[in-house]
């Protein structure tokens, strides 16, 4: 809505900064009632951490969710929610792909995702954004440190840190092919960054990360108490991550891709207002205009037969 406060300023004042996050980490608390719900345990770690790893969780989802998106990459040829890499015409992203696929919208409402979700936001969801991201192998270009509220509150208007971005993975995710790589704790702090952004910046953005991402004293200081982790695993293996979680990438040099499915869930008392840029909103493959509470489904079959 008009006239919400800008509690998260960024590119807007010529300098950068670090401040403490405003907003809780997990909102909700242990369920042991609730079916497939996170433990007491599992949510001090995603608290403390701003992630949690559950290693090769839905394996049984691999295979049909690569056929899937074989199909995609077919019939959305030319399709606007497609991006290549910055240097080659290699498929980088897929954006949007539970608007073109029944497997996979049904996917994204499994309660073995969507229940935990809903513990971690305290409140039911609605699916802001998704993507399959592809890292071909040899050709697969980095993607630089960056916290992703920091996108979506400046150019999609999200006012609070009350957004979690759960992805799996559809390949082995090793040291070698360009795995995410994290800082452990950075979520609780906020980095604002220089730079003024302009029209259509997401068309650059999306490619090649330039807006948003921190200068070196920045993550200097972020490292100095956290460290680097890398997020590897198995295909199967389940990732949560926090929306302010600092993390990027390296480019894929190994002869394997690396792939993921990601989902973009934000609290239905977080629906973003005017974007902070100033600037028109961002396209509907970016943040959802179907903002309705997501319902669980309970099977994907014979969907992913």
């Amino acid at each position: 809505m008009e006239g919400t406060p800008d509690l998260y300023p960024s590119r807007v004042n010529g300098k950068e900064t670090l401040s403490p996050r405003l907003d809780p980490v997990v909102y909700g608390g242990a369920q042991p009632e609730v079916p497939h719900s996170l433990s007491q345990r599992d949510l001090d770690t995603f608290d403390r951490q701003g992630f949690l790893v559950m290693n090769d969780y839905m394996p049984e989802m691999v295979a049909p969710l690569k056929r899937e998106i074989t199909r995609l990459r077919d019939d959305m040829a030319g399709y606007e929610e497609l991006y290549t890499e910055p240097d080659s015409d290699e498929l980088r992203t897929i954006f949007k792909p539970f608007a073109y696929s029944d497997l996979i919208d049904r996917f994204s409402r499994d309660p073995r995702i969507l229940n935990k979700v809903r513990q971690i936001l305290g409140s039911d969801a609605y699916l802001m954004q998704s993507r399959v991201n592809i890292k071909p192998a040899f050709k697969g270009k980095s993607f630089p440190w960056h916290s992703d509220f920091e996108t979506w509150h400046v150019e999609d208007g999200m006012p609070r840190m009350r957004a979690v971005t759960v992805w799996l993975m559809l390949t082995d995710n090793t040291e070698h092919n360009g795995p995410l790589y994290v800082i452990p704790g950075s979520h609780h702090h906020y980095a604002s960054c220089e730079g003024n952004t302009g029209e259509k910046n997401y068309q650059q953005s999306l490619k090649k990360q330039m807006l948003g991402v921190p200068k070196p004293e920045t993550m200097e200081a972020l490292l100095e108490d956290n460290g680097i982790a890398s997020v590897t695993g198995q295909a199967g293996t389940l990732v949560f991550h926090d929306c302010n979680l600092m993390h990027g990438s390296p480019d894929n040099i190994a002869n394997d891709p690396r792939s993921i499915l990601m989902f973009v869930y934000n609290s239905v008392e977080n629906k973003p207002v005017t974007p902070f840029s100033g600037l028109p909103p961002r396209p509907h493959y970016l943040s959802n205009p179907d903002q309705r509470p997501l319902q669980a489904v309970e099977s994907l079959w014979p969907l992913a037969s």
